[in-house]
């Protein structure tokens, strides 16, 4: 198996020289492990995630139209990153926070990023103008360039400007009675440049014309006007050549499209308020509007209406991106979806059925279950819950929601068994990002129903994935919990990988009962039998048990340790690795986003490796597995070995105990991902990532694929 680089996805800027830390002098208080050397910075390791991700939409391997949507995850994935963690950076860089364990202050942060994100956008775009969009021609799935229209598809266009995009469109001319407008969040505007007088005899200059979010982004032309059955164009260009109709007797002398990114992170001071609820309302009628973070802006507009925009957005020159297409690019994931052709996406799959399903108090009676999605179904999940709703024996019903999508078949269910008399109480997480609204709505619901609602701990999002279903059995009752590392979405469970154990442990049960007393009262600190819980054992078990793996290092035993999460920042995590790696320890991360760990350094870390899958499939499931000398511990979890999820989040820690169901964890979850050399990446001591490839002599391995093969057949 051996690493080599592949195109832009595996750039990184040097890192600096990395000295190994000795001990301290005897009586000093300098710690060894506070060297900013060692550590790499959270968000612009984030934000090469998404070169990653952009390689999979430069892989011809990948089926086109798959391409497509890796290119547009990756853009979306930058709006996001622009929204929530550059917005937060400005809004610490604005307060005079100071730099954190790599040494580096918001304010350089900041510019690294914009550095960083020019490239990521100058490679997402030269993708789509040199890759996909050619590609996508030949295959007979054509998204026209102004240029290429022809004759009869102009007309149709101006007929359809006419007829469907004028009539809602409210131009706004920019003079001392027209100030510079509102813009909204991420939406798709152009700057006019006029030349003339209008009727009042006004000189002309500029106008803003905004595309309500009421229209389609991608408009289809009919295949009798074009001639081919998937032929599409972009609204942005459709504004473009036409705007000149909504300043008649006036000349048009440019017009280029812009779009400007907000902070969106909600700020509410918990402990301020009588109502989390309302406070959150209040707050989401403004998130479009927040402090602006980056302007995208067609790359041809002249310089000087370039920086009245920034002006008017208080934004520094280098937050500006010049635009070699449609600046809404993320929008093109409508082909996707509007393009029925098998033979450009992956091939379908069917989850695997739980056998027995259709009695899962009977088949959970039995021993526990395991379900690995997207592999195993999600539908055992909805089962026991549906079960649970309509079963006399079930007295009450208990559950964690932090995304669980719109339509919510979960949702339904609760809605459900509160009808039928059982005692329902759900935790609801308002301030799950980007879902505050969808989750308030299904908060009213909830509570309409009869369901107790409750918004977690004040100062701590609920993260955890909890289920709980009391029922009577004979003369006793028994608990029956699902834990999982994702969301309870029927959506997600398709397209991310997560596991999920459904138990009647009476220790997992009961263990789950405490938490859910304490989320929902004012109970003390708990002493848990099976679970981890953040905030508080979580991370110490964590930290115990990297120790553990040291001291049997140390002593000469076998030491090994295996982690898979989504991300790893937490700084006493971070030195409890290196101190283990110090002694011997073999430790293998599989860590898809950003990683603050530097593996590789010698004397410090050489015996840790990182790796990151990229694939099909998102790799969300987080298990963590600790050898301890032959006695080997297995656990999945909701936390990712983040500052916020192991300190400042309501999380859980699950054992997986049957040896049985843990040893097929380790197989799936673990080892496959490890031996796969066609979708993986390894992290360097220099902060670049290099794709993994066979061996001459060494067959192909793709995780994803092989999990298909084995569970879907």
């Amino acid at each position: 198996m051996t690493a080599s680089p592949t195109g832009p996805a595996t750039g990184a800027s040097p890192a600096p020289e990395v000295s190994t830390p000795s001990a301290p002098a005897p009586g000093s208080s300098e710690d060894p492990w506070h060297d900013p050397t060692l550590y790499f910075n959270r968000e612009l390791s984030q934000l090469d995630f998404n070169f990653r991700v952009l390689a999979q939409a430069q892989d011809p391997q990948v089926p086109l139209l798959e391409r497509l949507k890796f290119l547009c995850i990756s853009c979306t994935n930058l709006d996001e990153f622009f929204e929530i963690r550059a917005g937060t950076l400005r809004h610490a860089h604005d307060l005079g926070l100071v730099a954190g364990p790599d040494g580096l202050a918001p304010a350089t942060v900041l510019a690294r990023i914009h550095e960083r994100a020019a490239e990521l956008v100058d490679a997402q775009y030269d993708c789509w103008n040199d890759m996909l969009r050619p590609a996508l021609a030949k295959s007979g799935v054509r998204v026209l360039a102004r240029d290429r229209w022809n004759a009869a598809q102009s007309r149709w266009l101006r007929d359809y400007f006419r007829d469907e995009v004028m009539p809602v469109l409210s131009p706004l001319g920019l003079d001392p009675a027209h100030p510079f407008p509102k813009i909204l969040n991420k939406s798709l505007n152009i700057v006019v440049v006029l030349h003339g007088r209008d009727a009042f005899g006004r000189e002309g200059n500029l106008a803003i014309v905004r595309a309500p979010r009421s229209l389609p982004r991608i408009i289809q032309i009919p295949e009798s006007v074009s001639g081919g059955p998937h032929d599409f164009v972009f609204l942005s260009s459709v504004l473009s050549t036409f705007v000149d109709e909504l300043f008649p007797g006036m000349e048009v002398e440019g017009a280029y499209q812009f779009r400007v990114t907000r902070n969106s992170e909600l700020l509410v001071d918990e402990e301020e308020v009588d109502n989390i609820a309302l406070a959150l309302r209040d707050e989401l009628v403004g998130r479009g509007y927040l402090r602006a973070v980056r302007l995208e802006i067609a790359e041809q507009c002249p310089e000087p209406i370039v920086r009245t925009l920034l002006d008017n957005f208080d934004l520094p020159a280098n937050a500006v991106y010049r635009i070699d297409g449609a600046v809404n690019l993320n929008r093109v994931i409508q082909v996707y979806d509007l393009v029925q052709r098998p033979d450009l996406k992956f091939p379908p799959f069917q989850s695997r059925p739980l056998p027995g399903s259709d009695s899962m108090f009977d088949t959970v009676s039995r021993g526990d279950v395991l379900l690995h999605h997207p592999f195993d179904a999600f539908t055992p999940v909805l089962e026991l819950l549906r079960q649970a709703a309509e079963d006399p024996s079930v007295l009450a019903i208990k559950q964690t929601l932090y995304r669980s999508g719109k339509d919510s078949q979960i949702v339904e269910q609760l809605v459900q068994a509160a009808r039928k008399g059982k005692d329902v109480t759900v935790v609801v997480e308002l301030r799950a990002r980007f879902d505050e609204e969808a989750n308030l709505g299904f908060a009213d619901r909830l509570q309409e129903a009869g369901v107790q609602v409750v918004y977690g701990v004040v100062g701590y999002k609920t993260h955890a994935k909890m289920l709980l279903v009391v029922r009577r059995e004979g003369t006793r009752l028994r608990r029956y919990v699902h834990l999982g590392t994702g969301n309870y979405h029927a959506g997600t469970a398709r397209q991310y990988t997560d596991i999920g154990l459904i138990t009647a442990n009476p220790d997992i049960g009961n263990d789950v009962h405490l938490i859910f007393q304490q989320l929902s009262g004012l109970a003390p600190r708990l002493t848990l039998e099976c679970l981890l819980q953040s905030p508080f054992t979580l991370h110490a078990g964590v930290l115990q048990r990297i120790e553990r793996e040291t001291a049997h290092a140390l002593a000469g035993r076998p030491a090994r340790i295996v982690a898979k999460m989504n991300a790893l920042n937490e700084v006493r995590v971070v030195s409890a690795l290196y101190r283990a790696s110090q002694a011997g320890v073999q430790i293998d991360l599989i860590v898809r986003g950003a990683c603050t760990l530097r593996p590789g350094v010698p004397g410090v870390s050489d015996n840790i490796r990182v790796r990151s899958i990229v694939g099909r499939f998102l790799e969300h499931s987080r298990v963590y597995w600790f050898g301890n000398d032959g006695a080997p511990e297995l656990f999945g979890a909701s936390a990712d070995w983040l500052e916020r999820n192991l300190l400042r989040r309501v999380e859980t820690c699950f054992p997986i105990l049957d040896p049985g169901l843990a040893v097929r964890v380790h197989e799936e979850v673990l080892s496959n991902y490890l031996a796969d050399n066609l979708n993986a990446w390894a992290l360097q001591a220099d902060g670049s990532y290099v794709r993994i490839e066979p061996d001459d002599e060494e067959a192909p391995h793709s995780g994803q694929a092989w999990l298909l093969a084995k569970l879907c057949g």
